[in-house]
């Protein structure tokens, strides 16, 4: 899959099948968007075409976890366009002549019920249809996915984010809920005063849910691990930065420097401060002991059996960045650092 950070000019491509949005956390209503133009990729041959608008906000998905699903999905083409001046102040049919006919020359387009574009939101769904009549590609308009009386939006998934309702995420999403990234080495605290652990540093800019305990599973490859991880800062060791933290159960392999996905799916406990190192460790055996018991949840295809060292280095893919935004996308933390679940 070709990932192209937009600076400047869009690319030039043609026959596409586009759809167009933020994509923030690939929800339910998201994934039927993708869905339409994958299956009008295999009727007619077009080139899947996913325009993602960024902004500086934090996201439930780095711009990395986003392009490893979408990859996995089979999406042939994603654009990180920067909702920067030029782009605010686009007129909508500015738009529609310049990047979907000019730079993407696409055949078909497909967007949410309630997807605005364009200078003061001005651009709709009908005007992208009276549009396509005039230019002679092909729109299609989806309903917003419904959970209940609820419609499926990124808003709704980071209030529930925010309660650490993971079960509910998962429902939202499709998927569960994931950190991706390379574990790190460390201080190595956990091998010598509880157990190996791996640690990953998620970016500044990835929503996270509250600091605390998670039954999680971790997946490297083709292999998964349930264990327990803890989101946090360590009050009881102290560290200054935020940290997933994960004691992977009935695991002995040495993980520094693979490709982890951590996924969670049950909330245990909030983050405290211990009175000693060893009241933290009687309370880590209680975590896992409890996180043995849960069951993992039903399997739900994602990109994990696909997720390889190979498939997370970004330099397999066609990447134009975007000036200055470089460090907006970048793993941020410490790398020599190891953290402690549930301190």
């Amino acid at each position: 899959m070709e990932y192209i950070k937009i600076e400047g000019q869009f690319p030039k491509f043609s026959n596409c099948a586009v759809t167009l949005g933020k994509f923030d956390g690939i929800h339910r209503g998201h994934r039927k968007l993708i869905q339409k133009i994958l299956e009008h990729k295999k009727e007619y041959g077009t080139t899947s075409v996913v325009v993602a608008f960024v902004s500086d906000r934090q996201t439930i998905l780095t711009g990395e976890e986003r392009r490893l699903l979408l990859e996995d999905m089979g999406v042939d083409v994603l654009l990180e366009c920067p909702l920067n001046e030029q782009i605010r102040h686009m007129k909508a049919d500015q738009f529609i002549r310049q990047i979907l006919i000019g730079s993407l020359q696409a055949s078909f387009v497909v967007v949410g019920e309630d997807y605005r574009f364009g200078y003061e939101r001005k651009g709709t769904p009908d005007l992208l249809k009276k549009a396509g009549l005039k230019y002679g590609y092909e729109t299609e308009i989806v309903p917003k996915e419904m959970d209940g009386s609820r419609k499926i939006s990124s808003t709704f998934i980071r209030e529930e984010l925010k309660k650490g309702n993971m079960h509910k995420i998962s429902e939202l999403l499709g998927t569960d809920f994931f950190v991706a990234g390379e574990v790190e080495h460390g201080k190595g605290l956990g091998h010598k005063k509880f157990f190996p652990t791996t640690n990953l540093v998620p970016p500044k800019q990835k929503l996270m849910p509250p600091n605390g305990v998670y039954v999680t599973v971790s997946k490297f490859g083709d292999t998964e691990y349930q264990g327990i991880t803890n989101v946090g800062y360590k009050p009881t060791v102290g560290e200054d930065f935020l940290g997933v933290e994960t004691y992977l159960f009935d695991c002995e392999e040495d993980l520094y420097g693979e490709p982890c996905r951590v996924e969670f799916f049950h909330y245990s406990r909030p983050e405290k401060r211990f009175s000693s190192i060893e009241a933290l460790k009687q309370q880590l055996l209680k975590d896992a002991e409890k996180g043995r018991l849960i069951p993992q949840p039903r399997k739900i295809k994602t990109f994990g059996k696909n997720f390889s060292k190979k498939q997370f280095n970004r330099s397999e893919t066609v990447c134009y960045t975007v000036r200055g935004e470089k460090s907006q996308y970048s793993e941020a933390g410490d790398s020599d650092h190891f953290l402690i679940p549930g301190v």
